[in-house]
C-alpha cells in the first residue's frame, strides 16, 4: 500500500528503519535452491522533469516523498545513511 510523506526528516527516520528493505534481484540457477535472495535496505530514487521521488519499501507500506526542488534532491541523496543502497530509476 503507498503513503506519501511530506518532511524530508520524517522519509530519512523511515529509510533507517529496521524493515526497510529491497530483495537483490540475483539469477537463480534452475534446481538448485540453495541461493535465496538477499535483503537488504535500499531507497530507489526517480527522476522526472517536473519532480524527484525518494521511493523506501517498509514491511507494510511503500513510502513515497516527492521534491520538486533539484537543489534540496541533490542534498537528499548526500544526506542518505551510508548502509543504505540507492537504486537510480529514469
Amino acid at each position: 500500500m503507498p503513503r506519501e510523506l511530506t518532511e524530508i526528516k520524517e522519509f530519512l527516520l523511515t529509510a533507517r528503519r529496521k524493515d526497510a528493505k529491497c530483495k537483490s534481484k540475483t539469477l537463480l540457477v534452475p534446481f538448485k535452491r540453495s541461493n535465496p535472495p538477499q535483503i537488504f535496505p535500499a531507497v530507489k530514487i526517480k527522476k522526472n522533469s517536473e519532480n524527484t521521488k525518494f521511493k523506501v519499501r517498509c514491511s507494510r507500506f511503500l513510502y513515497t516523498l516527492v521534491i520538486t526542488d533539484k537543489e534540496k534532491a541533490e542534498k537528499l541523496k548526500q544526506s542518505l545513511p551510508p548502509g543504505l543502497q540507492v537504486k537510480e530509476v529514469k
